[in-house]
């Protein structure tokens, strides 16, 4: 369930859900007791669970409908494992503050890695937790830490409710030896505009053609609101980072993805492009994926012509489909062109 309302010219999907589950455990903190008389109040049901990590009562009868109503579940939990995943090559190490997306992109890799059931899930013992991060900060001296936020989840849905990742966003801002990185698709950003960030955190934001979005990002805000949204936190201070992909090769990409880089150009202002960073990712799947994908979205127009692709195994031992090197060049020369003409003093992390 999603609302939407209008801040500041920026209209922002709101992440409203439909049902909470939250462990017993989860109550011996302040913020699980909050959440669950928020919820409450609000007439939203709430269900003790045992466990977050295995949550029974979602309903669903077809793969489909389980799907779209664990996108409108929220699970609150305690995160009791102490280790931290690694997240090469972009950051040292993940900050577990968020599990999951309300999206329904349907290219998204977490339709593999999440279950059938793909429910939002949050943390309440967040100090735990950036406790568990100073002590991967100290073993590391005097070398730089850095932690990704974003890597299994998009936690600004969220964030209304729990104010994770202000409260992150501000314990890094006061450590000189780490920085914080997360990347969303919302807009829903007016509480962490005035986080004490001291730029120590690279907000990024996902882009995409706006027919991309249209299609295939189902749920999400627009290109231009989420570029609206860029512009905001750019006047926020923070360092600004923005992750282009999947790119589609499709009739008319050339024009679509102009002008994503022309709206760009027309929000951001030149004193705010000094410490700008771009990653490029263009679409590629699995054989699993295409499987999860076709059961999920069985009208979906995302082209998965293996005939079309270059067969290439990825680092994690699986194989998957990519666009072959003539269309990467393509790519790569049409993006360099709008990066040369636009934003010329941008670091661009990859172009896979």
């Amino acid at each position: 369930m999603s609302s939407t309302v209008v801040k500041n010219n920026i209209t922002a999907d709101i992440f409203i859900p439909k049902r909470v589950f939250i462990e017993p455990a989860a109550l011996d903190y302040e913020l699980g007791i909050r959440l669950r008389d928020h919820f409450r109040s609000a007439g939203i049901p709430v269900t003790v669970t045992g466990s977050h990590n295995r949550v029974t009562g979602i309903p669903g009868q077809t793969a489909q409908e389980a799907f779209v109503e664990a996108k409108r579940t929220l699970v609150v939990g305690v995160r009791k494992g102490k280790d931290f995943q690694t997240c090469k090559p972009s950051a040292h190490y993940q900050l577990p503050l968020v599990t999951g997306c309300p999206g329904k992109c349907e290219y998204c890799y977490l339709l593999t890695n999440l279950g059938k059931k793909p429910y939002l899930r949050v943390y309440v013992n967040i100090e735990e937790i950036l406790e568990r991060a100073e002590s991967y900060i100290t073993h590391r001296l005097p070398e730089e830490t850095v932690f990704e936020g974003a890597a299994t989840s998009d936690p600004i849905p969220v964030e209304r409710y729990t104010g994770a990742l202000k409260q992150a966003i501000e314990f890094f801002g006061q450590n000189r030896y780490a920085r914080f990185r997360f990347v969303t698709k919302f807009t829903d950003v007016d509480s962490l505009l005035d986080a004490r960030h001291n730029g120590r955190t690279r907000f990024r934001f996902s882009l995409n053609a706006q027919p991309v979005i249209k299609n295939f990002e189902h749920g999400t805000p627009s290109m231009r609101e989420r570029i609206a949204a860029a512009g905001k936190v750019a006047q926020a201070g923070y360092p600004l980072g923005f992750l282009i992909a999947p790119i589609m090769m499709y009739d008319g990409w050339q024009q679509d993805y102009s002008e994503l880089f022309e709206e760009l150009n027309r929000v951001l202002e030149p004193h705010y492009r000094h410490d700008l960073t771009f990653e490029f990712i263009t679409h590629r799947f699995t054989q699993r994926a295409k499987l999860n994908i076709n059961q999920l979205f069985p009208q979906s127009r995302l082209d998965m012509d293996e005939s079309k692709r270059q067969f290439k195994y990825g680092q994690f031992g699986y194989g998957k489909y990519v666009y072959p090197k003539e269309a990467l060049a393509e790519i790569s020369q049409l993006f360099q062109l709008h990066l040369a003409k636009h934003f010329p003093g941008a670091k661009v992390e990859y172009l896979v």
